[in-house]
């Protein structure tokens, strides 16, 4: 078989020893290796007779449509595992994710995407996570653009079923939770500079890798075959030109500074790696070692002109919060020893006297201060060996580490109208004028009391920060080799851990406030204790608040064990009707996860007034024993049938099954019809059992409250009384930062979730240098794991004034569900909802000869049909869809979404032009104004990159993201997840440029 570079004509070479030209994809040069092996002669210099005839039909469709393929990564599956060379007269099977069933061919019947190291490379981008959120496949989790309740994690969503539906793999082997604040894995331990490529699974995957893979598997392939000495290092940064007038005019009027104009280069990165790797000991063993650094500064949200306010609910105005520095105050009379919560006075300080002033819509612009995105600084390495002792004894091991250490800042602490205090015309913290003006307000004497909320902003203190830390590290011995001809085996051990903390610096304690503006029933303020003087002008001082401040500690240990083993290989017996033997996979697991989160009494007690309500400790174990099995029957030798099936017993919910089957059908070479149905199950996480049920906040809107006394609230008198307003309340304040409370937490009784996930798809290559794949999906689930949602449970009991939604809304005596901590919506979690996603994921590969160079096309888009959320399995009025829509209830996915990308490759040098396209998203509400009627438009991202080969050994990359500096979509304050917009969705900073230079001996 002659192979010839396309650039000098140097013959049987699959990288070109003469011009260093790489013709080939890492996929086409896999179908290559294996035809040639499979050809090689033995000494006498001829072919092994009719086994070498049998096994050349088994790889000759393959082969050729690799080779016809060109830049079908993402339309075939990738060999994820090589076997050892085991003699002229034996097939070379390698191990594809989706199965553990080793195969001659290089796609199966579930789809995969494939990221490969060298499109990682090319974006720029050192954070994982941030490359595979580009992916039409995958919405925003966690990431590096969240503060306010950052986790420090980064998490992947796949099909937006939730971080904790999709499977996260290291060579196919699981990796561990993320640490104190989530259940997911912590992609953060991920290596990028090691990737070999990221395989990208939809469609199920239980049966052959246990719980989780509900939405399917994110499987990160490493370089443990790395050979030589490789450094990289690495620069980016983001630019952005502050022209937004639509913002820059609502904050002219609310008189708020911002910046404008040309940014410069600001969050910027840096990062170095070094990989080292050898064969040594004759060659019978290899290993490679790495080790990988990489810093971003911080980026507060006033850096960019359209994050500097925070948006209104409406999205019309300026917002911000009620909790100002000069503070607010809420107060009612009390009446015969009960509070008259139909008598109000709502106002702040008076600027320009000593009395109060009723509120005008002042307000504090807490935007600023707050990340935009966090700073981050992480450290890790590893490394990869295996020893060959003989054909069957080839131990392996696997080990890494990884500490990271970020820090989630937003604006100042506050008093946050957490409590009602009760107070007395004897204050001597109040004026005489302020006394004055209740009294006549209230129709009270001097003998009188009443009840106070206050907000007060404690910009003397500065902002808060979520200082979190984490340390990972993961260690996988184990041994694979032969055992007959035609089976081979894999034992390994895993053992994880990820120890984590939380230090919560610069926040309120709750106790100290009431006895510092003499509250009743607090002792006095005597000695070293300085009075929080709220109630003058100015009066707050730094050492006034310093004595309020207060840390709250969290930390943390997560480990997980795993004892793995299967065995897989051929029968001896093939169907008449097939040349190909029944292959068959048979294994066990054993999985044992522990998790601890300690809190120091500050959090346990909710003493933060920060914090929302108390964090406390947590501590669970789960333990899995998994038998599993698979079986590939060659029907036909374009036909082949799958089936798998695992059972799995849990110490914390009992014994399930989950199973799959699968069929693919070759037609004419070049056509490849697949279907599969898989029944997947996630048992509950320790977060979900066993965490404390406590109050906290949810961000959306009080359909019976107002922003301004002249509004107009959403639900009418009557039916706010369903949700428990008297008439003489109608209409409540709403909350000016678009937060109320909810009391929510875990359940011990909760059962396993239940998919069924179905794929019919089709990979063709109907002619030379052109490629598609078409993969239909449909997954349902049913006992999901989740609240019906806050918001959703105001909503209906407001509609409805049903019972099962209005026992669960429990207003506070004033009628709010913000002021202080008595009023909240009840959203525990239980097994009662269901969900139903429909799509369709297509892409495209086209190679050409233009000039002396290859040109290559490639598409990757993902439409959704239904996004179908049934809060309560079976109750169809309640059911919606969230398919091209965005809501409280609804994350921003488009329904088409896609990846367009054009690389001309010559000689040392190649340029990429990529399209990245985001639909239109209609809007699921009538309160944000800025997207009533319209929604959010589509958007496009366009890049530009680059690499150049220098030298033999030095290679210079660089490009530039979002070049034209598009700015994010713009929604109102219940809808962003930060900065007034999607963030980590979209293109969140601006236009993003990066540089890296490449040595590699």
């Amino acid at each position: 078989m002659l192979i010839k570079c396309f650039t000098c004509g140097y013959i049987l070479a699959l990288v070109c020893s003469d011009c260093n030209k790489k013709w080939l994809s890492g996929e086409q040069i896999v179908a290559v290796r294996l035809f040639l092996k499979l050809n090689r002669p033995n000494k006498k210099n001829e072919f092994q007779g009719r086994n070498a005839m049998q096994n050349n039909s088994l790889l000759a469709k393959s082969v050729r449509l690799a080779l016809i393929a060109g830049t079908a990564a993402t339309a075939f599956s990738v060999p994820a595992v090589f076997a050892a060379e085991e003699g002229a007269d034996k097939v070379e099977r390698i191990e594809v994710t989706g199965s553990r069933i080793k195969r001659t061919d290089l796609e199966t019947s579930s789809p995969v995407q494939v990221t490969t190291a060298e499109e990682i490379k090319m974006t720029g981008f050192s954070r994982i996570e941030d490359v595979l959120n580009t992916l039409p496949q995958i919405e925003a989790a966690e990431t590096s653009f969240l503060a306010n309740g950052a986790t420090g994690n980064a998490t992947l969503d796949l099909r937006g079923l939730g971080a904790n539906r999709t499977l996260v793999l290291v060579n196919g082997r699981r990796l561990q939770p993320g640490g104190i604040n989530s259940q997911a894995p912590d992609v953060n331990q991920i290596p990028a500079a090691l990737v070999k490529r990221v395989d990208v699974m939809t469609g199920g995957g239980a049966s052959v890798y246990g719980a989780d893979a509900v939405a399917g598997v994110v499987n990160f392939i490493m370089d443990k075959d790395f050979d030589g000495i490789a450094f990289n290092m690495g620069a980016s940064g983001y630019q952005h030109d502050n022209d937004n007038k639509y913002i820059q005019d609502l904050m002219d009027k609310k008189g708020f500074e911002y910046d404008s104009g040309n940014t410069g280069i600001d969050g910027k990165s840096y990062s170095m790696d070094l990989t080292m790797g050898s064969d040594f000991a004759g060659d019978k063993g290899h290993a490679t070692v790495y080790a990988v650094w990489r810093r971003n500064d911080e980026l507060l949200q006033g850096s960019r002109d359209y994050s500097s306010c925070a948006l209104s609910g409406s999205g019309l105005s300026c917002g911000g919060s009620g909790n100002t520095p000069n503070p607010h105050f809420d107060m009612y009379p009390i009446v015969d020893g009960e509070v008259d919560y139909d008598t109000n006075y709502w106002g702040y300080l008076d600027p320009n006297g000593a009395g109060f002033k009723e509120d005008d819509g002042y307000r504090y612009n807490y935007a600023p201060v707050n990340h935009f995105m966090r700073p981050n600084e992480r450290f890790s390495f590893g490394t990869f060996a295996d020893y060959e002792i003989n054909d069957h004894v080839h131990p392996y091991l696997e080990l890494s580490y990884m500490h990271d250490r970020t820090a989630g800042q937003i604006a100042e602490s506050g008093t946050f109208f957490n409590e009602e205090f009760v107070m007395d015309y004897n204050n001597p913290y109040l004026s005489d004028l302020q006394k004055q003006q209740l009294q006549e307000a209230f129709g009270q004497t001097g003998a009188d009391q009443f009840v106070m909320y206050i907000g007060k902003r404690n910009v003397e203190g500065g902002p808060r920060a979520d200082n979190l830390e984490h340390s990972s590290y993961r260690i996988v011995v184990g041994t694979e080799g032969e055992l007959t001809d035609t089976w081979t085996y894999d034992l390994n051990y895993q053992y994880a851990s990820t120890s984590s903390s939380s230090v919560y610096m610069n926040d309120l304690l709750a106790p100290k406030i009431g006895p510092r503006i003499g509250a009743i029933g607090y002792e006095d303020c005597t000695g070293d204790c300085l009075p929080y003087n709220v109630f003058t002008l100015g009066g707050v001082t730094a050492e006034q608040a310093a004595q309020l401040a207060g840390v709250g500690t969290q930390t943390g240990l997560v480990t997980q064990i795993i004892y793995s083993g299967f065995a897989t290989g051929d029968f001896d017996f093939t169907l008449p009707s097939a040349s190909s033997p029944v292959a068959a996979v048979v294994g066990f697991e054993r999985r044992e996860i522990e998790y601890s989160r300690t809190s120091d009494t500050v959090y346990e007690e909710g003493q933060l007034l920060g914090q929302g309500g108390p964090s406390p400790s947590l501590y669970g174990s789960i333990e899995v024993n998994d038998l599993y099995g698979e079986l590939q029957v060659p029907v036909l030798d374009e036909l082949n049938f799958e089936a798998g099936v695992r059972w799995s017993d849990y110490s914390t919910s009992g014994s399930d099954w989950t199973y799959k089957v699968a069929a693919d059908y070759t037609l004419a070479e070049a056509y490849k019809f697949r279907a599969s149905f898989n029944r997947a199950v996630r048992a509950p996480n320790v977060s979900e059992l066993f965490s404390s049920q406590s109050i906290g906040l949810w961000s959306g809107n009080d359909g019976c409250a107002v922003e301004k006394p002249t509004d107009t609230p959403r639900f009418s008198a009557a039916q706010c009384a369903n949700t428990g307003l008297t008439a003489g309340q109608y209409p409540v304040k709403a909350s000016p930062a678009g937060q109320y409370n909810q009391f929510a937490g875990g359940n011990p009784n909760l059962e396993p979730e239940e998919a069924q996930t179905l794929t019919l798809g089709l990979v063709a290559s109907p002619f030379e240098g052109f490629n598609f794949s078409v993969d239909y999906f449909h997954i349902e689930m049913e006992k999901v794991i989740a609240s019906i949602g806050a918001q959703r449970i105001l909503d209906n009991c407001a509609k409805t004034g049903d019972s099962m939604f209005c026992d669960n809304v429990i207003r506070s005596q004033a009628g709010s569900l913000w002021l202080g901590q008595e009023g909240l919506i009840v959203n525990l979690q239980d097994n009662i909802g269901g969900r139903d996603w429909e799509g369709i994921d297509a892409t495209a590969g086209y190679t050409m000869d233009v000039g002396n160079g290859t040109m290559n096309f490639d598409l990757n888009g993902s439409y959704s049909i239904k996004k179908q959320i049934e809060p309560i399995l079976g109750d169809a009025e309640l059911a919606y869809d969230c398919s091209g829509k965005v809501g409280v209830d609804c994350f921003a996915q488009p329904k088409w979404r896609h990846t367009m990308k054009a690389e001309y490759s010559m000689d040392d040098w190649s340029v990429t032009a990529k399209w990245r396209y985001f639909g239109q998203v209609d809007y699921d509400g009538s309160d944000d104004k800025l997207l009533v009627g319209k929604g959010i438009s589509s958007y496009s991202f366009f890049d530009l990159a680059g690499s150049y080969a220098l030298t033999e050994h030095l290679t210079l990359r660089g490009g530039i993201n979002n070049i034209f500096d598009k700015e994010p979509p713009m929604v109102g304050n219940t809808l962003a997840t930060n900065g007034n917009t999607v963030a980590g969705f979209y293109d969140t900073l601006g236009r993003f440029m990066h540089i890296s230079l490449n040595a590699k001996f």
